[in-house]
């Protein structure tokens, strides 16, 4: 019986080293988890069961359990290598065939799927319009065509307006005529870039002029564009020239802007104008003002900020991918779009999923039904990009296990030896 059991002991201190050669072997593997041997003890039984005089038969191996402890990330340039930080895995799918894995050393095939080293393209949920849509189990794909000019149709600007600035006034005290080449007509004036239908394109200016006690006039001007009549006829100066500028008004002549004494707007400061160009082979421009955040305090003239949503043409740049997996196309023009979101997957039990190699596990039974998820929700991870999670392995811990394992087959070596020993001598008694 010592024989065997001790066998048993040689075959389980070399099972207990084969786990560790193979996790300090993988110590450098991205999004390895570490393995460590878990031992049950073997005793005889009988239809009595076991007496109080049982003696063990020695020893098995109940279980190669997986770690799935944190791993530390190694940062890189590249936007595509994604790590966990939490819980999780990346949900991986080869025609159908689902695996998991923690590594993310992602790249873009010829058509634009997010794959890995082995070609199977990570799942997640697709963007349509810029809305995040699906189940999170659509393969993701990234369309790194380039992006359409779009034409400006609303702007908005933010500034104070000096409430004691002199009004514009002739001798009758009526508002003098107001013109951009004279900047006597005018208190203040501001400008921003618009973009026609074609992505080209034109400096807006805005002027301020003060008709009145509070009270505004405001005209906006953009490069190559004419004002026309009810017939579609260009307007024209005194001196034959097309009119390029009109008044921001929602109700004919009335000042485009009050203000109470307090300094507050009246009104909602919005209106809707259209700039036309002419022989110039574009579409007229509608765009929608926003001069709602405009006030008239007695400080000086100041703009805080003008927006407006037009945008040329643009090539594409680069993909980001945000901490909740939210993967962005980066654009020359400035521009940025949601292409999708990486899901990722949880298990009630994640030790026990099965590993099937190329640092992936197949669900199971017993590890439960998958649970997908957004990143950074209720129990899910954190996308690190531009990171791999390393191997959780600390090769000092293994060397002492590989050492202990090793003193351990010898001593089941050596009691091997002595009951060899034992058996000779009773050989030998005569």
């Amino acid at each position: 019986m010592s024989f065997g059991t001790s066998l048993t002991g040689l075959n389980a201190a070399q099972s207990d080293l084969d786990i560790t050669g193979n996790n300090i072997a993988n110590s450098n593997t991205t999004g390895f988890k570490e393995s460590r041997a878990e031992f049950a003890d073997l005793f005889s039984f009988s239809n009595l069961g076991v007496t109080g005089l049982s003696i063990g038969q020695g020893v098995r191996l109940q279980n190669v359990g997986q770690q799935f402890s944190q791993g530390q990330f190694d940062f890189t340039e590249n936007s595509l290598d994604l790590g966990i930080s939490g819980n999780g895995f990346f949900r991986m799918s080869d025609d159908g065939d689902v695996t998991y894995t923690r590594a993310g050393e992602f790249q873009l095939d010829r058509d634009g799927w997010i794959t890995n080293s082995a070609g199977k393209r990570l799942t997640g949920y697709q963007a349509q319009d810029g809305e995040i849509q699906g189940d999170g189990t659509q393969e993701l794909r990234v369309q790194t065509g380039n992006v359409s000019p779009s034409a400006t149709d609303t702007a908005s600007i933010l500034a104070n307006l000096d409430a004691g600035a002199e009004p514009r006034l002739d001798d009758d005290d009526e508002p003098i005529g107001f013109n951009p080449e004279d900047t006597s007509t005018y208190n203040e004036s501001t400008s921003t870039t618009f973009f026609d239908s074609q992505g080209n394109q034109r400096t807006a200016n805005f002027y301020f002029q003060k008709v009145g006690a509070n009270e505004w006039d405001v005209y906006a001007q953009v490069a190559g564009s004419e004002i026309l009549d009810e017939d579609g006829n260009p307007i024209e100066d005194d001196d034959g020239n097309p009119l390029d500028f009109q008044k921001l008004t929602s109700e004919g002549e009335d000042p485009s802007l009050s203000f109470d004494g307090d300094g507050v707007l009246q009104g909602d400061g919005t209106f809707d104008q259209t700039f036309n160009f002419g022989d110039e082979d574009v579409n007229e421009m509608n765009v929608g003002f926003d001069l709602s955040e405009i006030t008239q305090f007695g400080s000086p003239f100041a703009v805080s900020d003008i927006n407006q949503n037009g945008f040329a043409a643009g090539e594409f740049s680069s993909l980001d991918v945000e901490s909740d997996g939210t993967i962005f196309a980066r654009y020359t023009n400035g521009q940025s779009e949601v292409l999708g979101r990486v899901g990722i997957s949880k298990f009630p039990s994640q030790e026990n999923l099965q590993p099937v190699g190329d640092t992936e596990w197949e669900a199971t039974f017993e590890a439960g039904d998958p649970v997908i998820g957004q990143p950074g929700t209720s129990d899910f991870g954190q996308i690190e990009s531009g990171a791999l999670e390393q191997a959780n392995v600390d090769i000092s811990e293994q060397l002492v296990n590989m050492i202990v394992a090793q003193r351990n087959f010898s001593a089941n070596a050596k009691m091997i030896s002595t009951e060899d020993q034992i058996t000779q001598e009773i050989l030998n008694i005569r």
